[in-house]
């Protein structure tokens, strides 16, 4: 399990996440939402490593991830960021072998098992028929297909989205979260993901973490947490939570 313990970020002296704690299980996709400058991508930034804890720690099976060196900390935990640069001229194939950086050799040269783990993400990611292709030529929706595909060849049984539905279309957004949940349930990763969309949160995530003002606002089931009570204090909004029949998760509608 992932579990972030009494956590706190500052930007020089300004604390900007204060005191957080969360638990991610295996197998459990946990959305991480909130108001524009809530600290949802600070924190996610603070456990993958990229921005030092101020206080408390993060730990994978009782390891304290912080006191790994980077390469090693990439194989328990990657990353599909907001945004990514590709690298000029490589195919989807190349970038997404980039996944696998953090275990090769001093060749730099890929082995049987890195070529087999390479084929299978861009297997899950319904990539197949791209693999060949110049990655800069792909549709944003591809490219993003592609980038989760590069987290999943890492190996890790930790996986962090960043907003990873920003600026995709719909039929792309509903396609990435059906595979992150269904690659979750399959692998039993602990999944931490940031969401803006609050009905993809009650769709696809076991749990949701509402943030404000750098902490922790509530943290349950989409049920317990995506109610009017929660949500229209913390996004200074009216909201209307509706359970449609048929339905296994509540729709949020703003007034």
């Amino acid at each position: 399990m992932l579990s972030i313990q009494n956590s706190s970020i500052c930007y020089g002296t300004t604390p900007v996440i204060r005191n957080v704690s969360l638990d991610i299980p295996p197998g459990k996709m946990v959305a991480l939402i909130g108001p524009n400058g809530s600290g949802k991508t600070t924190l996610v930034r603070g456990v993958a490593g990229t921005l030092p804890l101020e206080s408390g720690k993060v730990t994978f099976r009782d390891l304290d991830l912080r006191d790994l060196p980077e390469n090693s900390r990439a194989k328990f935990i990657s990353v599909v960021p907001q945004s990514t640069q590709f690298p000029s001229g490589f195919s989807v194939f190349e970038t997404v072998s980039l996944g696998r950086t953090p275990y090769l050799g001093w060749t730099g040269r890929l082995s049987s098992v890195d070529v087999r783990l390479v084929r299978n993400a861009i297997l899950e990611t319904s990539i197949t028929e791209l693999q060949n292709a110049d990655v800069q030529a792909l549709s944003g929706g591809e490219q993003q297909r592609v980038i989760l595909a590069r987290a999943l060849a890492q190996d890790t049984p930790v996986l962090i989205l960043d907003e990873p539905t920003a600026h995709l279309d719909l039929t792309y957004q509903i396609g990435l979260l059906t595979i992150v949940r269904r690659i979750c349930k399959e692998k039993q990763l602990s999944v931490l993901v940031v969401l803006h969309d609050l009905n993809l949160a009650a769709r696809f995530a076991d749990e949701v973490a509402v943030m404000d003002k750098g902490a922790i606002f509530a943290h349950g089931s989409p049920d317990e947490v995506l109610t009017e009570k929660i949500l229209s204090p913390v996004f200074h909004l009216p909201m209307s939570v509706i359970h449609p029949d048929g339905m296994n998760y509540p729709v949020i509608l703003p007034q």
